[in-house]
């Protein structure tokens, strides 16, 4: 479709009104002024069309041109995505810094996402021959873009017919032809790349249900509130109750292969304390930068708001383009509450009738739009294959009211709830999970994994921990009345027990080198401790010992430091624990 140009009738902020656009579309991408600001028609009301504009529109005046390209706002999808920061709008931030030689980046500036000059070493598939027919989804060969991404050339997914031509094995750009594929009377030109809608989510054969834990490092979340492969989840809490570490030591440790980090409206500093970090670490698991499996989206607070919007879809687009790979990815976006007060500032310009709190009435289907396309999915095309997309989102409520409109809409279409307590955080507990309040759907889906890796033990030892834990808040109150003397042993030790999971097991420090990632066998092994403990003194205490002796024992101060050491030596502090333990009890019941 041809450029078609209109001009601006009235500006509020980000919100722009233009007329004398012939055959407007809804979401399709215009430049408005004479630099071309980014903008995406969000209204049509008679002759006016509302825009939404991406960048920050100080000194746009009535009567500039606007020109209509009759595109939707889209993604390029292709090698060099790994180890890239993006802004909102999929502009290449090193390259906009090298380009402008400025800090900040400039209004209309138009970068390639995907580096044209760059050449990379395809490799063809050797199963497919000229004259095949091929199908959306279909390998056709693959580049290597880091050491720990294969990155796989598909045909795209509104592409299928007759493979007319293929290069053969060698280096070539981006925009290189690649592939011919015929289909009647037209021909497609196949290029390494190629571009989707953000809005629109990427086709699959079939969604499945999920039944493999993404295993994220984290005991809390791994061993009592499981996250599936595939699934959602929300995080949300007040100011300084950890979301960002949290999210943060989600995206870094996680068992995912590919982890894209969006930073929607958070402060810079924290955006950029975080690319500081994965440009050091290392994955624990192949022993490569965590650079080489990462893509960044920095949308920070001191950018145009309604660019938030266009980062969290953007990031969800590459999300599901590795996906159709048979990639296991994760999505974090940080957070999904300063979309929706962007929502409530556009709505509230273009003057909507608004909804509680003052969002528009449609912030549920635009949560929901996010939220539904994570999944575990059988993807389109040749070989057959499986991949996933994980998403958290954060959720950040004025004060740590949980019953404001963005968490009570986003618990709605999210299946893992891990909230964030100020209290908890006041008392240095991190994470600050709060273990009463949270929840995980996923746990049935997943026990049988767990149950099979562990010989039937998971199951078991999760009830027993949650019960002694909920026994411990049953019995807080009655302490706060009286004191904990007024109990009986049996439930003195439930709180010492109880503290034992507490700051032994469900608190993890994310500055640890050993503690910030703890291998589910390890997770286990600590579990197994405890409840072990737990066991054997109950039975000696109901022969006469009393808590107070086993407040003294040495095996319960090593429960407390198991967690701070490395799986291979943690195996032999538990032999020396067991040891230890049964030489305690002997002599104290003994005695």
């Amino acid at each position: 479709m041809s450029i078609r140009t209109g001009k601006i009738y009235r500006i509020a902020g980000p919100l722009v009104v233009a007329t004398d656009i012939p055959n407007p579309m809804i979401y399709e991408v215009v430049y408005v002024g004479e630099e071309g600001l980014i903008g995406e028609i969000i209204a049509i009301r008679g002759e006016k069309i509302y825009i939404q504009v991406y960048e920050e529109t100080t000194g746009l005046t009535v009567g500039e041109k606007v020109e209509a390209t009759g595109k939707p706002l889209s993604a390029e999808l292709g090698p060099g995505l790994v180890g890239s920061i993006y802004d909102g709008l999929q502009r290449p931030e090193k390259e906009i810094a090298k380009l402008f030689n400025d800090i900040f980046i400039r209004r209309g500036a138009k970068v390639a996402s995907l580096d044209r000059n760059k050449k990379w070493h395809f490799v063809r598939e050797k199963s497919i021959s000229v004259g095949d027919k091929v199908y959306p989804g279909d390998f056709i060969g693959y580049v290597i873009e880091t050491p720990l991404v294969k990155h796989y050339i598909m045909i795209p997914p509104n592409v299928k017919g007759e493979l007319k031509w293929i290069a053969d094995e060698g280096d070539y750009t981006v925009e290189d032809t690649i592939a011919t594929v015929s289909s009647g009377q037209q021909e497609y030109d196949v290029k390494l790349y190629h571009i989707w809608p953000i809005r629109v989510p990427r086709p699959y054969t079939e969604k499945l249900p999920p039944t493999e834990p993404l295993i994220t490092g984290i005991r809390v979340i791994d061993h009592v509130f499981p996250i599936a492969k595939g699934g959602k989840a929300a995080v949300p809490g007040g100011f300084g109750t950890g979301k960002t570490v949290l999210l943060q030591a989600l995206t870094k440790w996680s068992h995912a292969d590919i982890a894209i980090y969006v930073g929607c409206g958070e402060r810079g500093n924290e955006m950029s304390d975080a690319l500081t970090s994965f440009l050091k670490l290392m994955d624990v698991r192949r022993g490569r930068p965590m650079m080489e499996r990462s893509v960044f989206i920095a949308n920070t607070s001191n950018m145009p708001v309604a660019a938030r919007e266009t980062s969290v879809f953007l990031g969800v687009t590459i999300a599901e383009y590795f996906r159709d790979m048979g990639y296991d990815v994760i999505m974090v976006a940080d957070s999904t509450s300063r979309w929706a007060e962007a929502m409530r500032e556009i709505s509230g310009r273009m003057e909507e009738m608004p909804g509680e709190e003052g969002f528009p009435a449609y912030l549920a289907s635009r949560l929901s739009e996010f939220y539904e396309r994570a999944g575990k999915v059988k993807t389109l095309g040749r070989p057959e294959r499986f991949g996933s997309v994980t998403v958290f989102g954060a959720v950040s409520p004025p004060g740590g009211d949980f019953s404001e409109p963005v968490v009570r809409n986003t618990v709605r279409y999210v299946q893992s709830f891990y909230a964030l307590d100020y209290g908890l955080a006041t008392r240095r507990h991190f994470p600050a999970i709060n273990w009463l309040t949270s929840y995980s759907m996923y746990v049935d889906f997943v026990k049988e994994y767990w149950d099979k890796v562990t010989d039937g033990k998971w199951s078991k030892y999760r009830a027993e921990l949650l019960r002694i834990l909920q026994r411990e808040s049953e019995l807080s109150d009655i302490v706060r009345l009286v004191g904990p003397e007024a109990l009986p042993e049996e439930d003195k030790f439930i709180l010492e027990v109880a503290r034992i999971i507490r700051e032994g097991f469900l608190q993890q420090d994310s500055f640890d080198p050993v503690d910030a990632y703890s291998p589910p066998e390890k997770g286990v092994i600590i579990m197994e401790a405890i409840m072990e403990f737990y066991r054997r003194a109950s039975e000696s205490l109901s022969k006469g010992l009393s808590v107070a002796k086993i407040k003294g024992f040495k095996s319960r101060s090593m429960l407390y430091r198991m967690r701070f050491y490395p799986l291979d030596e943690l195996k032999k502090l538990v032999a020396q624990f067991l040891e230890t333990l049964n030489q305690e009890l002997g002599s104290a019941v003994g005695s």
